[in-house]
């Protein structure tokens, strides 16, 4: 019996280890797998991202600082560590649940959790002892925000496993600011753009499907100022609008061929959404 089990077991490993690793023709995607998608949502206070955010299909919120609760959404407790974000993530990979996507509200509060993180690690690390690390820049060089992104990058990575193996949808909020961009082809200019440093931002946008502006709308107006000058300045009826695609005074993108420009709303972008991914997957 044991002579047996021992010539059989190695022929069984060895065979499924091939079945893993040969790739064959039936393996190949054709069309576009349909998942929810990952979209980082980014605009000035009071534009409404939370409640954005919280008409998603049962949303839950990770939250990094407080807002949720003006929503009335379901939400962990305010995370006050990187490490009680990955278990929140952790947490909705593992337990049964019936929420349709994660939130993460905002990014830009997430950040000093991920420095935290990033100069603990460094403490601990021996050669790091004789820098005397108090903060992200300590590092020197840039650094830091390289070993961080490293972290930013676990949380997308289990936010993407939330994606495919739970089928939630993944939103990240974000605060804007005004940056100045060096445009090599003109002269440099004023653009909106996440609150993040330009590292986390790039890591961040990358791995969206849409990265969406979301303001005020405005248009101009032009007015008489007498001596038969005119001026112009812009109006806002107070309705809210989402940017899709990047112009000179914002960043902004898309995956999916929708509107440029769409009301802020969680129904409006889904419906833009939805034809799309139909007509990509060949059911339309």
């Amino acid at each position: 019996g044991s002579s047996v089990s021992r010539t059989v077991c190695p022929r069984t490993e060895k065979s499924q280890t091939e079945e893993h690793t040969m790739l064959s023709l039936k393996d190949v995607v054709v069309g576009q797998a349909i998942l929810p998608p990952r979209i980082l949502i980014y605009g000035r206070p009071g534009v409404g991202k939370t409640t954005f955010a919280s008409k998603a299909s049962n949303p839950i919120f990770i939250q990094t600082e407080d807002g949720a609760d003006v929503a009335g959404a379901a939400r962990f407790p305010k995370a006050e560590s990187y490490e009680q974000v990955i278990e929140a993530i952790d947490l909705l990979a593992n337990e049964t649940h019936k929420h349709g996507a994660v939130v993460i509200d905002t990014l830009d509060w997430l950040s000093p959790l991920v420095y935290e993180k990033t100069v603990q690690d460094g403490k601990e690390n021996p050669n790091f002892k004789t820098k005397n690390l108090t903060s992200i820049e300590d590092f020197g060089y840039g650094k830091g925000y390289e070993y961080a992104d490293m972290h930013f990058r676990a949380i997308l990575d289990k936010l993407n496993h939330l994606r495919s193996a739970k089928g939630m949808a993944v939103i990240m909020l974000a605060h804007s600011e005004l940056k100045r961009y060096e445009d090599p082809a003109s002269e440099g200019y004023d653009r909106y753009m996440p609150k993040l440093h330009k590292k986390a931002a790039a890591t961040c946008m990358e791995y969206a499907d849409i990265v969406g502006f979301a303001n005020y709308h405005t248009s101009l107006r032009q007015v008489d100022k007498g001596f038969g000058q005119t001026k112009n300045i812009a109006i806002g009826d107070g309705s809210r609008v989402l940017y899709t695609q990047e112009k000179p005074s914002f960043i902004a993108k898309s995956r999916y061929d929708i509107p440029h420009e769409l009301p802020f709303s969680w129904a409006d972008l889904v419906a833009a959404i939805q034809p799309v991914k139909e007509l990509k997957n060949g059911t339309n």
